[in-house]
């Protein structure tokens, strides 16, 4: 495999004990390389799922994609990862994000505040994580924590990401501020982004992230042309077909042609990880063996 390039599968129906030991095997079988898990309701509840999927597997690394910090007290959740990462032997990579889906929020009975104060509680939660690490390491001890992944798509998210992060992932999507209203981002915007991330980086003087994205609609077909044709219809005309080939949310074609766009998105857009939705799990294998 190209030595930088790793891959995810975010795993999302909550089902029995066996059938998620099943997928899970099968995926690190087929060479994915981090089987991660969303925070919504209605699905698995994270850490207990990242638990299990540690104990049942390997080699692959398991984490939260991404893990609704407005949700918990720092303090607390800071726990959870920390456990979390003892008793995965020292597998998790954290994902956090600010949150957005608001139904989650009024199903939870939390209350649904303003971007700017979720985003004060991301910041607030990667400081108790950065205070659990600086803790630990100066006593000596191996770092309790792991590599954090935060994700989004605002300025302030992002900046955050540059200065806290192992791993940044960049929204395939955005929103508007009461959680609606899903619309892909374009290459041209994820570019921006991306320099974005960059300037901080250098600016902060760290090294720079791994990038992550994750892909929303995985579509093995050997006519792309027409594929592109029936999606950019479904998307009600918001793009061309030429613009859906190019989302950096979307792949669809062969898996030759698969790995050709994850290679060219490689070299646009710095991105060297790439997540793919459960019901993808079989199909992007196919990906995964030319890309080995």
């Amino acid at each position: 495999m190209l030595a930088d390039l790793r891959f995810g599968l975010n795993l999302t129906r909550l089902e029995d004990r066996l059938a998620w030991i099943g997928k899970c095997r099968r995926a690190e079988d087929l060479g994915y390389d981090v089987i991660t898990v969303p925070d919504h309701l209605g699905m698995p509840s994270p850490f207990p799922a990242c638990l299990l999927t540690a104990e049942v597997t390997t080699h692959v690394q398991v984490g939260t994609f991404v893990s609704n910090t407005a949700f918990y007290p720092p303090a607390l959740f800071a726990r959870d990862v920390v456990s979390t990462q003892a008793f995965t032997g020292g597998r998790l990579e954290t994902g956090l994000g600010a949150g957005w889906k608001k139904r989650d929020f009024d199903e939870a009975g939390v209350l649904f505040e303003s971007a700017d104060r979720r985003v004060d509680r991301l910041e607030m939660t990667l400081q108790e994580l950065d205070r659990a690490r600086t803790t630990a390491v100066t006593a000596g001890q191996p770092d309790p924590v792991g590599p954090l992944m935060v994700g989004g798509n605002g300025d302030r998210v992002l900046r955050l990401a540059a200065g806290h992060a192992a791993i940044v992932s960049f929204a395939g999507t955005r929103f508007d501020p009461a959680g609606r209203g899903m619309i892909y981002q374009t290459a041209e915007r994820l570019d921006e982004r991306v320099a974005l991330v960059d300037a901080a980086v250098s600016a902060a003087q760290r090294e720079r992230p791994e990038y992550n994205v994750i892909v929303l609609r995985t579509q093995v077909v050997d006519d792309r042309q027409t594929a592109l044709e029936e999606y950019a219809a479904f998307l009600g005309g918001s793009f061309t077909p030429r613009q859906v080939g190019e989302l950096p949310a979307v792949l669809i074609g062969s898996p030759e042609k698969m790995a050709d766009q994850v290679l060219a998105r490689r070299e646009r857009f710095g991105i060297t990880y790439v997540t793919v939705q459960e019901a993808a799990l079989e199909a992007f294998a196919k990906v995964i063996s030319l890309l080995r």
